[in-house]
């Protein structure tokens, strides 16, 4: 009897991010796309197997590398499984905020991006927005687009500017005044006079040693904390701290105190 090929899976949401239309992770053991167009930028990441496919009647095909497959908007592609162990993928679907339209033949002169730094920065994006951390996710998208951006236009990153704690400080304070409800990276740009959302960033790392999202969740496990010595449930914690749930607050929390949330308030009742 002939092993059974593993099941097609797909898992697809719209995660609160500004430009991310639709997260898209799916493993396929059989199955070809029809020629078709998106009204958004396609950005995916292969972890497993090998595709095929055609963009502008042009053919393609890439396995687990370190490239980067970005397939603009308006312009028919296609795809298919190559192997009999189909392919394993992560799909971003990006607006034109994120990356304007008149970049389109560029993309599809080459829609394959042979950057291992860039496929880092994907890799770290899926991860936050797995986590549903829509500000960690904003930074991580801001240097995704970055990158992007250099390739499509032959151009290197502007240079950030003087890197003064002072913009740095503001950022903190901004993020300290608002732990539970927390900030968009565009307010956050707006209320500090329109700062590139990357140079924002970078200012904060420098002064401080760690990124904006990372302190932030700092703050926000240190709050948790308090309430749980408090008496109040973990999951009613979190969310009085600023987590989606509890699940989230129970990463993060482990990585920060060494023990997971409902343990560490059940040490203050021994």
């Amino acid at each position: 009897m002939a092993p059974l090929r593993p099941r097609s899976t797909v898992s697809a949401w719209r995660p609160p991010v500004n430009g991310i239309a639709e997260v898209f992770h799916a493993r396929f053991t059989e199955h070809a796309y029809p020629a078709h167009v998106h009204d958004t930028w396609t950005l995916m990441v292969l972890d497993g197997g090998r595709v095929d496919f055609a963009l502008d009647r042009e053919q393609h095909g890439v396995g687990v590398s370190d490239q980067v497959i970005l397939l603009p908007p308006g312009v028919v592609h296609d795809g298919r499984t190559v192997t009999e162990a189909g392919f394993r993928k992560r799909n971003l679907y990006l607006d034109t905020s994120v990356l304007p339209e008149r970049l389109t033949g560029a993309a599809v002169d080459a829609p394959l991006l042979s950057d291992p730094a860039l496929r880092e920065r994907v890799h770290g994006l899926h991860l936050a927005l797995a986590e549903r951390d829509p500000f960690e996710a904003q930074s991580r998208l801001a240097f995704v687009r970055e990158r992007l951006l250099r390739w499509l236009t032959g151009r290197e990153a502007p240079a950030d500017g003087e890197q003064g704690t002072g913009l740095a400080g503001r950022l903190r304070e901004l993020l300290d005044a608002r732990v539970v409800e927390g900030i968009t990276l565009e307010e956050a740009s707006a209320e500090l006079g329109n700062v590139h959302p990357t140079h924002l960033i970078r200012s904060f790392r420098t002064a401080y040693g760690l990124p904006p999202h990372a302190y932030l969740t700092g703050r926000r496990v240190a709050l948790a904390r308090g309430l749980l010595l408090a008496g109040m449930p973990p999951a009613a914690a979190a969310t009085a701290a600023g987590f989606y749930d509890q699940a989230h607050l129970t990463r993060h929390f482990g990585r920060h105190v060494g023990v997971g949330p409902a343990r560490f308030a059940r040490s203050g009742r021994m």
